[in-house]
């Protein structure tokens, strides 16, 4: 029997039962081998010949196959459809065949499929091929290329700006576009503008809303209200005039419905409807694929194959009748540059599958197909029918002209069952039906009102927006967008918050670093052209070898530029460049520089040794001042790092910021009292909301709440490495909220405590599955766990932490299996838990014939 190897389990499931008994269907989980991370891997002396390993938590996948070979001498390699998937074949092809594995007479072909059902998966079957080598070759080219960068351009960042993690060739230039945005936003400037509406009525006595569009004659342009006053001059033209209306016109307009989705924009409408991450819906959709419910989702095409067009001008008629159909189908022409990555669109398998038919549990997956379902049926739906209604109205002189606008929806069309979502609020005034309105009919004045306006800054993106952009600039492709957007938040240089990005300071000082020292590599054109060159080695146009060495020749050039710099250099050319944004000139005239704390110390950028940055005080440390890096000028911007609260007892309560964050102490350290009493502010207090009674409070910990019941010892309440706490004796029971330190009472102190005490000593609460994930291909179930240090993911004996950034319900099993996988992996490969009896089928025992 052939022996059939795909990436996961659940894709070997769903094709197994396809293929039946005539074949053996495995998983090779992933990629099998990689270059290993030191020096060499990538030998830029010799042609630039790579050495790959087979990764330890792979070994047990390649022997399985290779133990299926032994009896079958056919190896059909059905990965998926694109780069990554070409290059694990080929990665299988060589790994096997090192290992003797595949031998002289051993049949080797490569199959594809874009969706795997049944009529997919056996035409694909008939149509076998050779691993495709410009394919192969466009893979070592950008495996090549990210490793030369990641691993001489980070040690660089390590060396010169302490804190910096890495770097990467495409992740740089996209944490630059966050962090030139955020600049942007600082930059800003708001202009005050203001407008005037007014709400007129027909003489029949419907009302309806104008805003004011000529005054003294001239068309307005945005600005041309500065304020207040010029707005009440508006105001009192109006007032003082008779309106009569000038023109009426009404105009049809269609609405044609948006293409079928591609890999970007389903990442950016799930984004926009559902908030879910880049990685979260390419991993929902990875699901739905290998189900069988849908196409490839890594995608730069939006053509859909004809089968499939007929099947959904089908669903249309019977769903919605014939008028809901045009009369011929919707044909979309794919925009990308590669061919490689141009498969169908993604799209369901079957189009009379909707979501209330589908036989999937997951409440996430099912809102992800019901996204694709609609935007699938609406791209192949009669256009929208509206007519849009102008209507001018003026004053006999013509120095006053407002205008009204409406829109009607006479026929809706595709908007019946889908509509394309935005990432930023527009308000439409369109978007309204306007009364009956006669053209030289006079207009009554119910209300004149002018609105006070501000321009508004470049908003920051969110994951949706970031790809979109990423994909205009040519910077990425369909199967690196999500890993992309999720290294830099894994890497602390971005952080989101209400689904926006927010670069840390530690990404401005890594981005501005290399805009300085590389700028050429973090440049939106050169990475563009870099990609272009690499599509054309997929298309068999171009040498990959040649366009690493073109690479190499001048970034090693670079990199060796860079060896004699000094960190206090890197410091100052920084500061230098980020001087308009972090010491904005002041009104009055004064040195933005000054500090504000001793009024003689210069400030300028610091870096903390945690890797973060800082403005502090050249006095230090007799002045230390600080704030942070992001802050406008100013003591009320930031903290004061010795900032003094009050008095209590004759010591000074302050304010510091030290290593491990801010704390509050009383006094100073003398010879007597090396070491004055400290507390650190808890997780989520804010420095800058911190009084004196709070001060004071955190520094009268740990607090006696008062003695035993039982033994007459003290309960004491604090908060300690993990957390806030009560104490007896040698038992600490962890309270929910810090607040409750100050609050709590004997009786739940002692209740709280004895839960404590009846789990034994040391013990801790059962951790709370927050989600649970099935069995794991060897047995036994799989849940992520809330854990003391975070969420994670357990099976048996093995847990592994979530990635920092992770959320639990964005875990999958496939990536849980990984996760495992790496974690064992690291404690020397050990099998966490053994396999169930039965979950392998005896290699000896085949009966079926080979199918001929």
């Amino acid at each position: 029997m052939p022996v059939v190897v795909v990436e996961s389990p659940a894709k070997a499931k769903t094709i197994n039962k396809y293929l039946g008994n005539d074949f053996i269907v495995l998983a090779s989980y992933g990629h099998v081998r990689d270059l290993p991370p030191k020096d060499g891997s990538v030998d830029t002396e010799h042609n630039f010949e790579m050495k790959w390993e087979v990764a330890s938590d792979s070994k047990k996948h390649v022997k399985a196959i290779i133990d299926a070979l032994k009896d079958d001498n056919e190896l059909i390699l059905a990965t998926d459809p694109d780069r990554e998937g070409e290059a694990i074949s080929w990665h299988l092809e060589e790994a096997l065949t090192a290992r003797k594995a595949i031998k002289k007479d051993t049949k080797v072909s490569r199959v594809v499929f874009n969706a795997i059902t049944k009529s997919a998966v056996t035409e694909a079957m008939k149509a076998p091929r050779q691993v495709d080598r410009p394919l192969v070759e466009a893979y070592l080219a950008r495996r090549a290329l990210d490793y030369l960068v990641g691993f001489n351009l980070s040690p660089v960042l390590w060396r010169k700006l302490p804190g910096a993690k890495s770097a990467g060739r495409v992740q740089s230039v996209c944490l630059r576009l966050i962090v030139e945005r955020e600049m942007e936003i600082e930059a800003f400037r708001a202009q005050e503008y203001w407008t005037v509406k007014a709400v007129l009525s027909t003489p029949r006595g419907q009302e309806f809303e104008a805003r004011l569009t000529v005054l003294g004659g001239r068309k307005l342009d945005k600005f041309d209200i500065p304020n207040s006053t010029q707005a009440e001059l508006a105001v009192q033209a109006i007032k003082s005039r008779d309106l009569t209306v000038r023109s009426v016109e009404s105009k049809p307009a269609n609405r044609n419905p948006s293409a079928p989705f591609m890999t970007s924009t389903l990442q950016q409408e799930a984004s926009r409807k559902f908030g879910f991450g880049a990685r979260q819906t390419m991993s929902l959709a990875q699901r739905l694929y290998e189900a069988g419910h849908i196409t490839y989702m890594r995608t730069d095409g939006i053509d859909m194959a004809p089968e499939a067009v007929m099947a959904a001008r089908d669903a249309i008629k019977d769903r919605y009748g014939a008028n809901y159909l045009p009369d011929s189908p919707r044909m979309y022409k794919n925009k990308a540059k590669n061919a490689q990555e141009a498969h169908e669109c993604i799209r369901p398998t079957e189009m009379s599958l909707s979501t209330d038919k589908l036989k999937v549990s997951d409440a996430d997956q099912r809102k992800l197909y019901d996204l694709i379902w609609k935007r699938t049926i609406a791209s192949q739906m009669a256009a929208a029918q509206m007519e849009r209604t102008t209507v001018d109205v003026c004053s006999r002189d013509e120095q006053v002209e407002l205008r009204a606008t409406g829109q009607v929806v006479l026929f809706d069309g595709f908007m019946k069952v889908y509509e394309e979502g935005r990432d930023d609020a527009v308000t439409d005034d369109d978007d309204k039906r306007l009364p009956q309105i006669m053209q030289g009919e006079p207009a009554a004045k119910k209300s004149i009102e002018p609105e006070q306006h501000f321009t508004q800054p470049p908003p920051r993106y969110t994951e949706a927006s970031l790809v979109k952009r990423m994909e205009e600039l040519g910077i990425g492709r369909p199967s690196t967008y999500a890993s992309i957007v999720t290294t830099i938040q894994d890497r602390e240089y971005v952080t989101k918050d209400k689904n926006r990005l927010i670069p840390s300071d530690k990404g401005r000082l890594v981005t501005i670093f290399l805009s300085n020292y590389f700028r050429k590599y973090v440049g939106y054109d050169f990475t563009a052209d870099l990609e272009n060159q690499l599509d054309e080695v997929s298309a068999g146009d171009r040498d990959y070898k040649d366009v690493l060495d073109r690479f190499w020749r001048d970034f090693s050039a670079a990199i060796a530029e860079t060896a004699d710099l000094r960190i206090g250099e890197v410091l100052d050319k920084i500061d230098e460049v980020l001087e308009p944004h972090l010491f904005p000139a002041k009104e009055d005239g004064s040195n933005p520089r000054a500090c504000p704390n001793c009024g003689e110390g210069r400030l300028s950028l610091k870096t903390a040794r945690s890797g973060g940055a800082f403005i502090g005080c050249s006095n230090y440390p007799e002045c230390r001042f600080t704030r942070p890096l992001t802050a406008p000028n100013g003591e009320d911007a930031g903290m004061v790092d010795g900032k003094v609260l009050g008095t209590d007892q004759g010591d000074e309560i302050s304010l510091r910021n030290g290593r491990f964050g801010p704390y509050v102490q009383r006094g100073e350290a003398t010879e007597d009292v090396p070491k004055p009493p400290r507390a650190s502010l808890p997780k989520g207090w804010d420095a800058a909301e911190l009084d004196f009674e709070k001060a004071l409070m955190l520094l009268s910990l740990p607090r006696e709440i008062g003695k035993h019941p039982e033994d007459g010892e003290p309960v004491e309440a604090g908060i300690g490495r993990y957390g806030p706490y009560v104490k007896h004796g040698r038992i600490y029971a962890n309270l929910p909220e810090v607040d409750e330190v100050f609050t709590i009472g004997m009786n739940r102190a002692v209740e709280e405590l004895a839960k404590k005490a009846s789990r034994g000593p040391g013990a801790r609460a059962a951790a709370k599955a927050l989600k649970e994930l099935g069995d794991h291909p060897d047995g036994g179930p799989i849940a992520v766990m809330d854990g003391r240090y975070g969420p994670y993911v357990k099976w048996a004996k093995v847990n592994a932490t979530l990635p920092k950034g992770t959320e639990p319900a964005d875990v999958t099993p496939e990536m849980a299996i990984a996760l495992i996988a790496e974690k064992a992996g690291k404690k020397g490969g050990r099998k966490a838990a053994p396999k169930k009896a039965g979950a392998k089928k005896p290699a000896a025992k085949k009966t079926a014939k080979k199918a001929g």
